[in-house]
């Protein structure tokens, strides 16, 4: 038996969006640490390639392929190298997601709109349709959501609605998977210290905020319990009165 087969989530395989950086980024590390193998996707193939040789380093197989959740084209063959591994997948991690800037419905144009609602809403449903056909029982499905999905903020509609939706599609499909043995969990993080503040609110305090690590670590404590633990929802906001 090799260290890797004594973690708690060894030999266990993991796909995480969004994975090059952020909340992304810090899943799929924490996961690596308890011997999970990842494949990770995001848009930009630079900082992709960057954060698979990091997670390399925790002594896991990492499959690194950019993938924009926006075409079904893209995920498709995103899933033909998923197949050809030969191995079921035990977490999907939703995580690719985007905001905008600030702006009200009378102001918003449509191709902002259309972004942001084909990533962070369409792109789900893509990737966990694809997924479902290579996960079994005892599998679990996170989908980021962030606290967006239950609060209003002015001047976020896509944004807002993206995650709304989310909440919606993310409740379904937990009730109808629920036969299936397959679980699955809504993260709806607060303010998380992220490059998203940088297109949603450039002057965000965030030495205040919730340290992307932090949510990671909340996500795997959450995998690791026993498969009859039922965790459906995971919010996690910075402590009261820092923000």
């Amino acid at each position: 038996m090799t260290k890797k087969d004594s973690l708690p989530l060894g030999n266990r395989l993991a796909l995480v969006s969004g994975a090059n950086r952020g909340i992304g980024f810090e899943i799929a590390a924490a996961l690596a640490r308890e011997g999970c193998d990842l494949v990770i996707t995001a848009r930009d193939a630079k900082t992709l390639a960057q954060a698979a040789r990091k997670i390399e380093k925790h002594g896991v197989r990492v499959l690194g392929q950019t993938c924009d959740v926006r075409s079904p084209e893209s995920i498709d063959y995103l899933f033909t190298l998923v197949r050809a591994l030969r191995r079921p997948l035990d977490f999907l991690v939703n995580n690719a997601g985007i905001g905008h800037p600030n702006r009200a419905v009378a102001d918003l144009p449509y191709p902002m709109w259309v972004d942001v609602i084909d990533t962070n809403l369409t792109g789900m449903f893509l990737m966990t349709q694809a997924a479902l056909a290579v996960m079994r029982r005892g599998g679990v499905i996170v989908n980021n959501l962030s606290i967006a999905a239950e609060r209003v903020f002015p001047g976020s509609a896509a944004y807002n609605a993206s995650k709304h939706g989310a909440l919606g599609f993310t409740d379904t499909l937990r009730e109808e998977l629920r036969p299936k043995g397959i679980r699955v969990i809504a993260l709806l993080p607060g303010a998380t210290d992220t490059d998203i503040w940088k297109t949603l609110w450039p002057k965000a305090p965030r030495r205040k905020m919730m340290s992307a690590a932090a949510v990671a670590s909340a996500v795997v404590n959450a995998l690791v319990l026993p498969p009859n633990t039922v965790v459906e929802k995971l919010v996690l906001r910075p402590a009261a009165g820092t923000l």
